[in-house]
């Protein structure tokens, strides 16, 4: 006598959208709102930026030092470990483990804090050694540090922060995240400049009113977010009452979101490389450097929009056994964020001015920003080509390619641009040598994935032969 199959517990209705709807259309429809949210964080810092330019030069170059460590801290905690939390989250909950899923809220949570005591520590005990290796020195590095042991003595909420909002994103939710954000922007825009320049009876606190103002917003975040999780109208719920750690669970983030972590570590440490060698050249080459690879920086959120639908899709589609659309939806998104970013960094190479001038008049500030949005804004697409491929491939937990893709753009950018400002002195070669690496990790993470990289060669289907019977 034969024994059925355990029943498969049924889908959440959102889960079911991402294994069975339309992939463009369920993707850009998810991507929106987490577009949304990513363009007002992006935008709260551009606008702290501004409000910090008022203070002068040496303030400006200060946070250029600082922002590569903090966008280093965010893409670890949103898009490298928090990728990891949504892409756990996913493919628990493709595969009907609603219980796995509910309990990696508290998994996720706990890792979040951990990473964040360990970034409070080595920043406020070693920031002075980091950005004096950047390149800073007197004023800017005073201020550096100002604003660095401010914000990051509240690291945890940042990381708090991103990785509940990866919760509720690999549960399919992008609106409720993007809500928050937004709602959090509404208040922190008109709280810097207050801070930072004082009104009233508010003293003035100088570029350490941005720090304050920043952990504000991600106090407000961190607290609405979790009470949405506690609320019970959420597909994931975590539950205390008979809860244990396990390590399993702490493996099923880790073994994605770690080696995603090293690969956010390289693009920061390229970044923070690059900065080094412009430092060589004075303070003002700092703040033009800094402020146009901003816009860099700013691609990261808007491909990150897109990237967290891809990885819950992704990853939902593995968990569900269904590869090949796993794969149809990475190369979907890799080709609408080639064409997002490759808009974007055009537009920039032919208007430079437009971007650097909303920053600072300097001339040698201007000089050096805008030679490198001339040089590297055209080959942003492959930039977008090769991150949201990242994304995918945290979905389906196939990193270590792409993690290889990073490092070769690291030793290229790194190494090749020391050895042409050493050759030349001239900083045109050097963003020169940062667009070919871009290139290189673009076709990088495209070449692999279409190589087999994450289930090996899939066979697609094939119409049946005919055979026509002789006679």
């Amino acid at each position: 006598m034969s024994t059925a199959p355990p029943a498969r517990p049924a889908l959440d209705p959102r889960t079911r959208l991402l294994i069975e709807g339309p992939i463009a259309p369920t993707l850009l429809k998810l991507a929106a709102p987490n577009m949304l949210m990513m363009l007002v964080q992006a935008s709260v810092g551009l606008i702290e930026t501004y409000f910090v330019g008022k203070l002068g030069t040496d303030a400006l170059a200060g946070m250029s030092l600082v922002f590569p460590l903090f966008m280093l801290m965010t893409m670890m905690s949103a898009g490298a470990m928090g990728g990891g939390i949504a892409s756990a989250i996913a493919r628990a909950l493709g595969a009907g483990r609603r219980d796995d899923a509910n309990a990696l809220v508290l998994h996720a949570s706990a890792i979040a804090v951990g990473f964040g005591l360990a970034f409070t520590v080595a920043l406020i005990g070693g920031g002075r050694w980091v950005y004096s290796a950047m390149g800073g020195t007197g004023a800017s590095l005073e201020a550096a540090l100002a604003y660095s042991n401010w914000v990051f003595a509240g690291a945890v909420l940042v990381w708090l922060f991103n990785s509940l909002a990866a919760v509720i994103r690999g549960a399919g939710n992008m609106s409720f995240p993007a809500l928050v954000s937004t709602a959090g922007a509404f208040v922190l825009i008109p709280v810097s400049p207050v801070l930072i320049f004082g009104w009233g009876p508010v003293p003035a606190l100088g570029i350490v009113g941005g720090a304050v103002a920043a952990l504000g917003y991600y106090l407000l975040g961190t607290l609405c977010l979790a009470a949405y999780l506690l609320s019970g109208r959420s597909v994931v719920r975590p539950r205390l009452k008979g809860f244990r750690f396990r390590k399993p669970l702490f493996w099923d983030i880790l073994r994605v979101g770690l080696v995603a972590a090293l690969t956010a570590a390289t693009t920061n440490l390229t970044i923070a490389v690059c900065t080094g060698l412009v430092g060589t050249l004075g303070p003002a080459a700092i703040a033009g450097y800094g402020t146009a690879s901003r816009l860099e920086y700013l691609l990261v959120p808007i491909v990150f929009g897109l990237g967290a639908p891809l990885v819950t899709m992704v990853g939902t589609n593995v968990g569900a056994g269904r590869r090949e659309r796993a794969l149809r939806t990475a190369w979907i998104g890799g080709a609408i964020a080639f064409g997002i970013t490759e808009l974007i960094g055009l537009t920039a190479a032919l208007f430079p001015y437009a971007w650097l001038t909303l920053f600072d008049s300097d001339p040698a500030m201007l000089d050096a920003g805008a030679r490198y949005l001339r040089s590297v804004g055209p080959i942003y697409g492959f930039f977008g080509l090769g991150l949201s491929l990242y994304f995918a491939s945290q979905g389906a937990g196939r990193l270590l390619w792409p993690l290889a893709a990073n490092l070769v753009r690291f030793v290229v950018a790194a190494l090749g641009g020391w050895l042409v400002l050493r050759a030349t002195g001239n900083l045109t070669y050097v963003f020169l040598t940062q667009a070919a690496a871009l290139v290189l990790y673009g076709l990088g993470n495209a070449a692999v994935i279409a190589g087999g990289a994450w289930f090996g060669p899939i066979r697609w289907p094939r119409a049946p032969r005919i055979q026509l019977s002789k006679g």
